[in-house]
């Protein structure tokens, strides 16, 4: 569930797109899940789409871009690492 009360799945198309991308994520399902729950921020992402940011370790992140089509439903994009905090800093903060 979103910060918006809204539920968000993830579906498998989506799965298997993040992972044959990113194999370093494979086991990572339930972080990806947990990322858009209890993120640390919230970016505006393009068209629309959200992007929730975790730190996952020693300045590595975790982002998972995600829409929501409604109040009841949503769904992940895509999902991968990254260390550039700075550039994601650069987007409108929505949360918190």
């Amino acid at each position: 569930m979103s910060q918006n009360g809204v539920i968000i799945r993830l579906p498998e198309e989506r799965w298997q797109h993040i992972t044959e991308r990113h194999q370093d994520l494979t086991d990572k399902k339930e972080l990806v899940l947990n990322t858009i729950t209890e993120p640390d921020y919230i970016f505006d992402g393009n068209e629309g789409a959200l992007m929730a940011v975790r730190e996952i370790t020693g300045g590595k992140l975790l982002v998972v871009i995600y829409r929501e089509n409604s109040s009841s439903d949503g769904f992940i994009v895509t999902a991968f690492p990254t260390r550039r905090l700075k550039s994601l800093k650069k987007r409108r903060q929505i949360w918190p």
